[in-house]
């Protein structure tokens, strides 16, 4: 039997993460190098050649690539979208403008909200309109509409939402007008509300119809750009991306729905925390991950992480929520911190130190790296504070410079009148409490006790943080699984094809149209076979799962409830609202007596088979080879001692250093502790307890907690 191969790749802000899987063995091979920031794929296929080189394997060979990548995100941030028109229904013109109506911050004076993708004067009105229940009232003139985009072309532009008001109900006249575009404007691209997000609520429809036009243009040129690369190089095998919601799909999805890859990459650790957490045991658990530009907590309950139906793009304030732009669209939900390896530190207008949401990024990245950059980051801290090997960073081959990181802390150290050590412990110290901080916030705000979760670290920087962030959040436990350093691009490779559909028909679930809501979903069902079909699924490999988004006649906020499968009836009634009842009373303890239940949203998760993926966790050799057990005693793991800086122990103190690969099953060692492996390394402080586990994975008892 040949061996096929399948490549996990994550383009990061700071690097871009490969995992090469040998499928029947489980043999893991790993890269990581820089991004390319002008041109990701240019580091993407370069790292890509490196990785197949190294085992002598040409791209040929592989059978399966799935690609995670920021384009989307970095696009809306940067406004480096293309030039984008809305045609909506007469007297909604400046929806983009109203939003909410509402102050996300009541007490900043010089409130700021982001820019309309679209300005006003490419907002063109249709005169047409249909009623909340469907039913047309007036019909769009065609030869009108025509004369309308014609202007528009003529004025530059490249891509064209259309939302019109209740189409969610009736899209016929979106339709319509959208053939009819198609069929005169081919070099259009086109972006129909009813199509991407046929849901209640005008502003977020709106919202995300204009910004998935935004990017089209952009993805398609990128998979354009990346298969004809592949292509040549003599790829053969299928091409895949990592969708928001944890599923992947093909790039003819990407490129009709491209606002679906908004957090492309942060779901492939979500995915890979609840596959780790699953194959170990540990179905609750708060995955960690920490890179180079930022770092994200996701709790894992039940062995899966939680999603949500809508996120924001492009805020004003990173991290002040209402302050972006709402897009509806299934993610994996997560918390997301501006703390990274290459999180920059200064001083605020008080004089005190600061860190973050800066990034330097990987070009010029943090000063130690020698490419440029001046400023101090958490990754100069960490080197000198002797965390870190400067001989061994990516396994030796990208040396970090000692001499530029003092020189860049010393700096900072000047203004805040703090010695370099001082200044170093401080932007450590601050970034974890600022992780810790924004952890705790996300675990609370569902309800639970951060004291009861371990910690799944992973990310180039992840495992150096995590014991000091477990601490501080009271957690009793971190566990660094093998492949930390590049567990992203694994969690890509552990994810089934998957896409959700929707449709909006509210109503109270004691009046609804039952015949109705069967015709929807073999509608959703229909569509979903469409999908998977031109992913490759077979048809008896589909998994359809039905959901409903549900509250009280009243309420603002909606809970996601199971919908029986099969032909619904007054029967699935009563089920629905024990269902809802049951999920309501364990979010909120209680069930509000007299209020009845409504149906706002009906979905439906469409998915191929889950990846047979079966991971050789024995230990790895020092080459990221492969894995195989290691009997070698503790001793021979171990190799060197260096000053490392721990306030626990006044300052500089001697620490013994581990090589991760020679670390047997069994081993047990007092903190402080530094354990190294290629793609990151691992820190254990003074009261914490290091084992490694029979799968190789370390373990750390968190001292004080």
């Amino acid at each position: 039997m040949s061996k096929t191969y399948r490549v996990g790749l994550d383009i990061g802000g700071t690097f871009t993460d490969f995992v090469l899987l040998e499928s029947g063995s489980g043999a893991l091979h790993l890269h990581k190098r820089l991004t390319t920031p002008d041109d990701p794929a240019v580091g993407a296929l370069l790292g890509l050649r490196e990785l197949l080189d190294t085992h002598g394997l040409r791209v040929s060979d592989v059978s399966e690539l799935i690609h995670g990548t920021t384009l989307v995100t970095n696009a809306l941030i940067e406004r480096r979208g293309s030039k984008t028109a809305l045609l909506t229904t007469r007297g909604f013109r400046d929806v983009l403008e109203m939003g909410f109506e509402q102050r996300y911050d009541i007490y900043d004076l010089f409130l700021q909200y982001p820019e309309p993708l679209v300005s006003r004067r490419d907002r063109v009105e249709v005169d047409e309109r249909v009623t909340r229940e469907g039913q047309p009232l007036r019909s769009p003139d065609l030869e009108a509409v025509r004369r309308q985009v014609e202007a528009l072309v003529a004025s530059g532009v490249e891509a064209l939402a259309i939302c019109f008001l209740h189409s969610y109900r009736n899209p016929s006249h979106e339709r319509a007008v959208a053939e009819y575009i198609r069929g005169r404007f081919p070099q259009l691209a086109l972006s129909v509300s009813s199509e991407v997000v046929p849901e209640i609520r005008e502003y977020e429809r709106t919202a995300t119809t204009v910004c998935n036009a935004y990017v089209q243009p952009l993805m398609a040129r990128y998979l354009n750009h990346l298969e004809r690369e592949l292509e040549r190089e003599g790829f053969t095998g299928r091409f895949y991306l990592m969708q928001s919601s944890g599923g992947s799909a093909s790039p003819d999805t990407a490129r009709k729905f491209p606002i679906r890859f908004l957090e492309s990459g942060p779901a492939g650790g979500a995915l890979v925390s609840a596959f780790l957490g699953r194959f170990l045991e540990m179905p609750d658990l708060l995955s960690f991950d920490m890179g180079g530009t930022t770092a994200k907590a996701c709790l894992i309950m039940g062995g899966k992480p939680t999603t949500t139906p809508v996120i924001e793009a492009a805020r004003v304030h990173r991290f002040k929520h209402g302050s972006g732009l709402p897009v509806k669209a299934p993610v994996v939900d997560m918390i997301e911190i501006g703390a990274g390896g290459g999180s920059i530190a200064g001083a605020d207008s008080l004089g005190l130190l600061k860190v973050g949401p800066r990034s330097a990024g990987a070009d010029p990245g943090p000063a130690c790296y020698g490419l440029g950059g001046t400023e101090a980051t958490v990754t100069d801290a960490c080197l000198a504070l002797g965390y870190f090997d400067p001989a061994y960073f990516l396994g030796g081959s990208m040396p970090l410079r000692m001499d530029d990181a003092h020189a860049a802390l010393a700096g900072l150290g000047g203004r805040l009148e703090l010695t370099e050590a001082e200044t170093a412990w401080g932007v450590f110290r601050i970034v974890c409490e600022n992780m810790a901080g924004a952890a705790r916030v996300h675990i609370i705000e569902k309800g639970q006790d951060p004291r009861r979760f371990k910690l799944m670290a992973f990310g180039g920087a992840g495992p150096a943080h995590a014991a000091r962030v477990a601490r501080i959040l009271g957690a009793p436990e971190v566990m660094v699984p093998q492949v930390s350093g590049v567990a992203s691009a694994l969690g890509f490779l552990v994810a089934p094809i998957s896409f959700e559909f929707s449709r909006s028909y509210p109503s109270e679930v004691a009046l609804l149209d039952w015949k109705e809501v069967n015709q929807l979903y073999r509608e959703l069902e229909q569509q979903a076979r469409a999908v998977l079909e031109g992913a490759g699924v077979e048809r008896g490999d589909m998994r359809l799962e039905r959901r409903a988004e549900m509250r009280f006649v009243g309420q603002f906020h909606e809970i996601e409830v199971e919908v029986p499968a099969g032909d619904l009836g007054s029967d699935s009634a009563a089920e629905m609202i024990a269902t809802f009842e049951a999920e309501y009373s364990r979010l909120y303890h209680a069930v509000l007596p007299g209020y009845r239940p409504m149906v706002l949203n009906w979905r439906l998760r469409a998915l191929g088979p889950e990846p047979e993926v079966h991971l050789g966790l024995e230990g790895r050799q020092r080459d990221g080879a492969s894995y195989t057990r290691q009997d070698d005693a503790v001793v021979q793991a171990r190799k060197a001692t260096r000053q490392a800086y721990f306030p626990e122990c006044d300052g500089f103190v001697p620490v013994e250093v581990y090589d991760r690969y020679l670390l047997p099953a069994g081993s047990r060692l007092n903190g402080p502790v530094i354990v190294e492996e290629r793609e990151s390394t691992t820190l254990a402080n003074p009261g914490d307890v290091l084992t490694v586990d029979d799968l190789g994975n370390l373990h750390i008892e968190v001292g004080g907690v």
